[in-house]
């Protein structure tokens, strides 16, 4: 069964910078498989943020974090990265990884069939 695990989540002040990790057991990012990240405020639906095709290391990202967020990747560790710097208030939400062996575009939640169980992060004033 595959596992995902995200961390980094925290509080911090407009401006700063965090850097999220999705690590993933028990199946291997390859070639087709697509990685993505996904925000959901309280009380919105699931918004995408960015993906990666882990084979091509292509990235796609949301028009409001373009030039803000940086998704990168370790193969060693078998592990994806989201960098998110100039944080702003509207990025508070909690943050999911999510993968599919398969191909898809990448870019809604039904793409996805394996999730991570969230990490939280809140940007104050």
């Amino acid at each position: 069964q595959v596992r995902l695990v995200e961390s980094g989540g925290g509080l911090v002040q407009a401006g700063d910078s965090l850097r999220l990790s999705c690590a993933a057991s028990g199946r291997t990012f390859s070639t087709y498989t697509m990685v993505g990240w996904f925000r959901q405020a309280p009380g919105k639906e699931r918004e995408f943020v960015a993906a990666m095709n882990w084979g091509t290391g292509r990235t796609t990202y949301e028009d409001s974090v373009q030039g803000r967020f940086t998704i990168t990747r370790d193969n060693a560790k078998n592990t994806v990265y989201l960098q998110m710097d100039s944080l702003k208030l509207e990025d508070t939400a909690d943050y999911f990884c999510a993968a599919e062996w398969g191909l898809v575009p990448g870019i809604t939640s039904k793409d996805y069939s394996n999730w991570g169980q969230g990490t939280q992060v809140t940007v104050s004033s």
